[in-house]
């Protein structure tokens, strides 16, 4: 009787010492998770700051734009040259927005997808530790009525 009583507490002790591994677990998970959402919220942020320094500089352009067209109409000149090479500014800022944008997008489908793998991840895992934990009390409540 006194090695069955002694073989259930090594049994309980095992379990309690799986259940804070399992619990140690979680939380090591938890603080990934963390680290991928406040990742997400920087690489948001520098999406957030490099639009509006965009449109900081394209509202820039356009004031410049406006002052040197008010400039060249006082200006009269007769210039004959032929000068094929035209610089359009905006297919540049289009290119370079559109650049942006993208490593914006493959930023935040990277840390969501990240976020989203470790979510899983943890779901998973605190499943299994829940399923464990009540075959666990299942087990110890049966030995409880055998004693």
């Amino acid at each position: 009787m006194q090695d069955l009583v002694e073989d259930y507490k090594n049994k309980y002790e095992d379990e309690i010492n799986k259940r804070t591994a399992a619990e140690n677990e979680f939380v090591v998970l938890k603080k990934d998770v963390d680290s991928a959402f406040m990742t997400k919220v920087e690489l948001n942020g520098k999406v957030d700051t490099l639009t509006d320094e965009l449109q900081f500089y394209k509202s820039l352009y356009d004031a410049e734009l406006t002052a040197m067209q008010g400039q060249m109409s006082d200006t009269s000149v007769i210039l004959s040259m032929d000068n094929n090479r035209s610089l359009d500014l905006n297919s540049l800022i289009a290119e370079a927005r559109a650049h942006y944008e993208d490593i914006a997008n493959k930023s935040r489908a990277e840390a969501e997808s990240t976020y989203a793998s470790k979510f899983q991840q943890l779901q998973a895992a605190a499943g299994q530790h829940g399923d464990h934990l009540k075959s666990s009390k299942t087990e110890i409540s049966e030995l409880n009525r055998t004693i």
